[in-house]
């Protein structure tokens, strides 16, 4: 292959960090532009702690379940706009300069949502918020993977996964923090706006992304910002790359402006990178990530934990394995490389939803059956279904599917296993069966298999962080040409959040029509299918300089026969793992 491969080795992440001494130049350009990312964490996750007084401040919010529903949701639509227009930004004025608006968006997003006076002003500081989110989903990774030598290029972009990894966890950190303070909620939202003035501040005083500088021909400037970057040695090597990647674009096109859907889908190397890039961002979402982080609190409440505070408490763990997964990807990243990474981590998904999957099982079919004594312990309160049904048969989850009104489940006092109470769901009667040192469950039931539950959304987190939830990010970041990388980032990361719309509005409703079990199988089904995506479709890019992953497209298809190795037009091994 033309310009060869950079040799990639364990040396990367300890080169990564000793940037630090050498130079801290490229260390400087990558934190401050993957504050995006924490933002985009902080942001997507403060809102399930925040929604819990927000409720108690607006009774209009607690009364209507389309205005919580509005409240969350908008902001994911805002970031589904937000992506499609950044992508366009990012080519047209730059990535700096989409940073810069992506944080103003931030920073007016959480001042409107932290002096909303009504629900109304609260969901269009959302929606600023989300098209904020959006377009720092994209423009993060791409402006540090362009600003990053090719050996560490992977660790780098991993930082961003971190920083959203930590921003996801810092939010709960927050939300419990403000929990006593006047306000709550508002300090919650408004605590977002900090970050997003000090990248502002910090962005004002860094370079624009040396490669988008050279395409529109500001060659000095580009290959200045290059010097600070690459070891001198390096230096006149990545700018010949670079010169005869934007010539051959312009002279293959015969323009370096006009950019349309048609031009891109025949192209033949960014047709290609869409398949991979859109690919893999879809199946990030669509293997089921989000059900685990929105609703991480009713997944371990439908295992069988009562508790609001154990939920809650275990959530924090969830978003602080989410964090841990993404520092040992960027350890990992760029020593074994993209796609291994990814297929390590679909087998290890695969294997927790199938334990998940099996629990669940376990749980809906052995739960506790209900006692005619012990119902009628709480004569006045019995569930009006329980008592007009024969009662033949009926367990805990029988009680909870009653409707009209809903029903809940009081364990024995003795041992939450043994045959319980089928009651009214309300405060009164919850108030009731806690006053007799029983569990109340309105969501799961007792289990003594739910502590597996526990480990299997632990280790879905610890497989997913550090392969599906890092590497689709860095694949689209790198994967197409110059001339298209901002359009197609745009397009792979509204794929990205219209994926993750569509899981997280379906989830409740699909465990509630198939029960959670069945839910989590079919998750596992998809894991199945990304598996051998990512085997035939997705192609290796780990210690590439990112023009001669261009000319790999240009020479390389879906390989069906993903088992055998991959040959150059010599008829030798490739250098490349595809």
């Amino acid at each position: 292959m033309e310009g060869g491969v950079h040799e990639v080795d364990g040396s990367a992440f300890r080169e990564c960090f000793s940037l630090a001494w050498r130079n801290p130049y490229v260390l400087r350009l990558a934190f401050s532009a993957g504050i995006g990312g924490l933002l985009f964490g902080y942001d997507t996750g403060v809102i399930s702690g925040a929604l819990l007084y927000i409720r108690d401040d607006f009774a209009s919010v607690d009364k209507k379940t389309w205005l919580q529903e509005s409240i969350v949701s908008t902001a994911v639509a805002g970031a589904i706009i937000g992506a499609a227009i950044g992508g366009w930004m990012n080519d047209r004025y730059g990535r700096k300069t989409s940073i810069l608006v992506a944080d103003f968006l931030f920073f007016a997003g959480a001042v409107i949502m932290a002096s909303a006076p009504n629900p109304a002003l609260l969901i269009v500081g959302r929606v600023f918020v989300g098209l904020g989110v959006g377009m720092a989903s994209m423009t993060s990774p791409l402006y540090i993977s362009e600003a990053s030598p090719a050996r560490i290029r992977g660790a780098l972009v991993s930082t961003n996964g971190f920083l959203i990894t930590g921003g996801q966890f810092l939010s709960y950190l927050i939300n419990l923090a403000f929990t006593k303070a006047p306000g709550t909620w508002r300090w919650m939202l408004g605590v977002a706006a900090l970050p997003a003035l000090t990248q502002f501040i910090l962005m004002l005083f860094l370079p624009e992304s040396p490669r988008w500088l050279y395409r529109k021909r500001m060659e000095e400037e580009a290959e200045a910002i290059l010097r600070k970057i690459y070891p001198a040695n390096e230096v006149e090597g990545e700018v010949q790359a670079l010169k005869e990647s934007v010539e051959a674009e312009i002279q293959a096109e015969g323009s370096s402006e006009k950019i349309n859907l048609i031009k891109l889908l025949k192209t033949k190397t960014v047709r290609r990178g869409l398949v991979a890039g859109v690919g893999l961002q879809v199946f990030q979402q669509f293997v089921g990530i989000n059900t685990v982080m929105y609703y991480s609190p009713t997944i371990v409440q439908l295992a069988g934990f009562a508790s609001n505070q154990t939920a809650l408490a275990l959530s924090l763990v969830t978003s602080g394995l989410n964090a841990l997964g993404s520092i040992v990807s960027i350890y990992f990243i760029d020593r074994t490389g993209r796609k291994k990474l990814l297929i390590i981590s679909l087998c290890g998904v695969v294997l927790s939803l199938g334990v998940l999957s099996a629990v669940f099982h376990e749980t809906t079919s052995h739960s506790p059956s209900i006692g005619r004594q012990e119902t009628a312990h709480f004569a006045a309160y019995s569930c009006p279904a329980y008592q007009s049904a024969s009662a033949t048969g009926w367990d805990c989850m029988k009680c909870l599917k009653a409707s009209s009104p809903d029903c809940g489940f009081c364990a024995s006092a003795v041992d939450k296993l043994y045959p319980g109470a089928c009651l009214i769901s309300n405060s009164t009667v919850k108030d009731l069966c806690h006053g007799e040192n029983r569990l109340w469950y309105t969501r799961g039931c007792p289990s003594r298999f739910g502590w597996l539950a526990l480990i299997g959304l632990a280790l879905y987190i610890i497989f997913f962080s550090p392969g599906m939830g890092t590497v689709p990010w860095i694949v689209n970041s790198e994967i197409y040409p110059l001339r298209f990388r901002g359009v197609c980032g745009g397009i792979a990361a509204t794929a990205n959040w219209i994926s993750n719309l569509i899981v997280a509005q379906s989830f409740l409703s699909l465990t509630e029509a198939i029960g959670t079990s069945w839910t989590f199988l079919i998750f596992g089904v998809i894991s199945v299918i990304a598996l051998f995506f990512v085997l035939i479709c997705v192609p290796e890019t780990k210690g590439l300089p990112i023009e001669e992953v261009e000319k790999m497209l240009e020479h390389r298809a879906a390989r069906f026969r993903f088992w055998r190795k991959e040959t150059d037009a010599d008829g030798k091994d490739s250098n490349v793992t595809v």
